[in-house]
């Protein structure tokens, strides 16, 4: 089996040497190919106005200085082009994709590209629960269960278009609950911190800090799962129609 892996932490990013030893259980034929630099938050975006340099690190080791939609599509049109990968992987994110980070995540996004050009493909995240933990965060539960969540994925008939997503709890590998299937969680809007702060010269700038916010989880979502100490496996597709409203609206313009 061909593997390919990225992720949005970039190339030498501890989640990507995880992601690789979780890999290297189920074949030896892995290529990586990743952002050069960290591209969190950066979801789907593409690099159209300035060149994108591809950079060798070592043998089936490549990074992009774009973004991780970026390196999967050159992944496949360059780098893998006479032999596509069978599975994608992405990850493993330092943080968790829940909820409405999916549609922010570089992680899931490299694993969105992989399930647009029809390969199987998976974004994996580990939660962390204490801020400024810099390159202290824990992968070990992502790497204790990595394996034993990926092995029934990777012949599961799922649809087309379709990817994984996988969330490891901030929690030791023994205190791991198990697994669930679960939907993906909403949580209620104002998570948005803008640290202000003034430059040497006297005008402002910001951070932004998506900060967490009290919430109440939706039964039986990413976001109770997580908070109850389980792996969240949570099947997402590219069609983003809300097929509810097509009547509705089709009467409305009739």
């Amino acid at each position: 089996m061909r593997i390919l892996l990225s992720n949005d932490d970039g190339i030498h990013a501890p989640g990507l040497a995880v992601l690789e030893r979780i890999a290297r259980t189920i074949s030896d034929d892995i290529t990586i190919v990743a952002p050069i630099e960290e591209q969190s938050g950066k979801g789907r975006s593409l690099t159209l106005t300035e060149p994108v340099r591809l950079r060798n690190f070592g043998e089936k080791r490549w990074a992009v200085t774009g973004t991780p939609t970026d390196a999967v599509m050159f992944a496949l049109g360059e780098i893998m082009k006479d032999a596509k990968p069978d599975l994608i992987l992405s990850g493993v994110n330092r943080g968790a994709n829940l909820g409405e980070d999916v549609s922010y995540s570089g992680t899931v996004a490299a694993a969105m590209e992989g399930a647009q050009a029809g390969i199987r493909s998976i974004a994996l995240s580990q939660r962390y629960e204490t801020t400024g933990l810099g390159a202290d965060v824990s992968f070990a539960a992502a790497e204790v269960w990595g394996e034993r969540v990926l092995r029934p994925l990777l012949d599961a008939p799922l649809g087309h278009r379709t990817l994984v997503n996988v969330n490891f709890p901030p929690v030791a590998p023994d205190d791991v609950k198990g697994v669930r299937v679960v939907a993906q969680g909403l949580r209620d809007y104002g998570r948005v911190k803008l640290d202000k702060r003034k430059d040497p010269r006297g005008f402002d700038y910001y951070w932004l800090n998506l900060g967490r916010i009290p919430h109440t989880p939706m039964e039986a979502t990413d976001l109770e799962a997580i908070e109850q100490g389980y792996v969240t496996v949570t099947p997402l597709h590219l069609d983003l129609t809300h097929y509810a409203s097509l009547v509705m609206l089709n009467e409305k313009f009739a």
